[in-house]
């Protein structure tokens, strides 16, 4: 059996995305492993042990291409409109909240918001579909 551990990321400026995920998702840097040429930070908070791996290549003056193949990284958060209002007040630009509907059954209420580097994350209000 397969345990899921964790997902990474390619930064450009690895203190604004450590700023980003600390100050938008409560994530706190784990451990870091560095290289002569990059270094290796593992994300994380006390709610799971699945890590976001940011990968900052030292020198790297081009941004990153995502292509059209990526979609996005999801998180759940107890209450979706404080994490929403923090993140417009710094600054972060997230997408207006939404609600989702299969019929009349409420699936999610979400957002979306771009990291420094571009890559989406859906932030999604925990529920009976959401834990």
């Amino acid at each position: 059996m397969a345990k899921l551990i964790h997902s990474m990321v390619r930064v450009m400026d690895l203190q604004k995305s450590l700023a980003f995920y600390h100050d938008v998702l409560a994530l706190g840097e784990r451990r870091r492993i560095e290289f002569d040429d990059f270094s290796l930070v593992y994300l994380g908070n006390e709610e799971a042990e699945f890590e976001l791996e940011l990968t900052w290549n030292h020198g790297t003056g081009q941004p990153y291409e995502l292509g059209n193949g990526y979609g996005h990284i999801a998180v759940v958060v107890d209450d979706l409109a404080p994490v929403h209002a923090k993140a417009q007040a710094l600054g972060y630009q997230p997408k207006e909240m939404k609600s989702f509907y299969n019929g009349d059954t409420l699936v999610a209420r979400f957002f979306f918001i771009a990291d420094p580097d571009g890559y989406q994350i859906e932030v999604i209000e925990r529920s009976e579909t959401f834990k």
